[in-house]
């Protein structure tokens, strides 16, 4: 396992399919997906490794980055992702992370996505980083102004209504 980021709590690496029930686990969970465009696009644990191999691994070879498996210090268990995925239809990297939701609440949000920013930024040398949030989600668009970017627009798309963040 190669540690890509880390924090005091925190383990960011690729995922793997050794992931695949951590993977199902948080991507079948609505109080995990209610705010993302992707609700029920994971169903089974096929679904799952589907997403591991031809989205995250995939992005990886393709452009050197994408979601990481987001591991907590405390019992090694991954409870969600963090990570930067290139948007073609923007031209640009996007900012991204959810967790179970026993985990929210803890500030670990907030740790994965500053430290994501700091590697996308400093290790990465990527630019113009955005991030979308839908507005009900008040606790992303806290983390969102927290790391340093600005809300720029709001907008409907997927049947939301979208804070867009750069």
């Amino acid at each position: 396992m190669t540690i890509l980021i880390e924090t005091p709590r925190l383990i960011m690496r690729e995922f793997t399919l050794d992931d695949l029930d951590a993977v199902y686990e948080f991507s079948v969970n609505e109080d995990v997906t209610k705010y993302t465009g992707d609700l029920g696009m994971v169903k089974t644990k096929q679904d799952a490794k589907d997403v591991i191999t031809n989205v995250w691994q995939a992005e990886y070879k393709k452009y050197g980055y994408a979601r990481y498996a987001l591991v907590y210090k405390e019992n090694n268990h991954v409870i969600g992702f963090c990570g930067i995925k290139y948007l073609p239809e923007e031209n640009r990297p996007d900012v991204g992370y959810r967790m179970l939701p026993e985990y929210w609440g803890k500030g670990l949000g907030l740790e994965a996505v500053r430290a994501t920013m700091d590697y996308a930024n400093n290790t990465l040398k990527l630019e113009n980083i955005m991030a979308e949030a839908v507005v009900e989600n008040i606790a992303s668009n806290k983390i969102l102004l927290k790391v340093g970017l600005k809300h720029v627009d709001t907008y409907e798309r997927w049947g939301f209504k979208l804070n867009r963040y750069e």
